[in-house]
């Protein structure tokens, strides 16, 4: 039987690909556990320095799969919401995973893929891919994707896209800031390369502080605990090794050691 996940890895890299492109990559409960177990493995493992979300297929991933939801069709209230925590659990196992996350987005993103989508700290899109968070068209909402998609897109964009369930492309993606980099499909694998490289060219420790302090600071007011809690980081960091020696490289125009691996 054929994996609905691949994890492969090359150096400091792992790459996590859907591998469901005959429905599209669309979710059911087994892709769900897949991910939620992939991340939190990856997210432990102190080595790897970026991870890379990918899609087999034509499209990236469709959101919900048709069968998964005849299923639902039936449930009662419990089971929709244990089912619902199923996958806001793997969302944030995606979202909180310490390593930062890069989607190679090579296709469509509908419903729920686009909270996959939104989860990852940078998004590069072929030209040709469409967005949609087409949850209303079936009387439904992006709800457990919304906190995600909400901070990623935006809130006046959101309140937009949630209602109408229109498609919009790469392009307007990359405006509202959900998407990166917009690339021609020949060129989408060296413009991963070459933002992974960029990752795994920095300090480790300090890359994982860097993710954190993003998600610490966003949306805080600027008081006199947040100043001081900042000043900790920088303190803390400035006194570690890594920080010690690239600091001490740079000066001595020297490789810090993370670049020998």
């Amino acid at each position: 039987m054929t994996s609905p996940l691949l994890i492969t890895r090359h150096g400091h890299t792992a790459r996590v690909t859907l591998n469901r492109p005959d429905v599209r990559n669309a979710f059911n409960a087994e892709l769900i556990a897949e991910l939620t177990g992939a991340f939190t493995t990856l997210g432990q493992d102190a080595s790897l320095r970026a991870i890379v979300l990918a899609a087999e297929g034509k499209a990236f991933c469709a959101g919900a799969d048709l069968n998964w939801m005849k299923a639902m069709a039936g449930y009662s209230w419990e089971e929709n919401h244990a089912d619902a925590s199923r996958l806001a659990d793997m969302l944030w196992a995606i979202y909180a995973c310490p390593v930062p996350v890069i989607a190679r987005v090579q296709g469509d993103v509908y419903a729920g893929g686009v909270g996959l989508v939104a989860c990852a700290d940078i998004v590069v899109a072929v030209d040709s891919a469409g967005f949609c968070l087409s949850e209303a068209k079936l009387g439904l909402l992006p709800a457990t994707i919304g906190p995600y998609v909400v901070k990623a897109l935006g809130e006046q964009a959101s309140r937009r896209y949630f209602v109408t369930a229109e498609r919009f492309s790469a392009a307007q993606a990359h405006r509202l800031g959900l998407v990166h980099e917009v690339v021609a499909a020949e060129a989408l694998d060296a413009q991963v390369d070459e933002l992974t490289a960029a990752l795994t060219a920095n300090g480790p420790a300090a890359v994982r502080a860097c993710k954190q302090l993003v998600k610490d600071v966003a949306g805080r007011e600027i008081t006199p605990a947040l100043r001081d809690d900042t000043a900790r980081r920088i303190a803390d960091i400035r006194a570690s090794a890594e920080g010690r020696e690239g600091v001490q490289s740079f000066l001595n125009k020297t490789r810090p050691g993370w670049l020998a691996g």
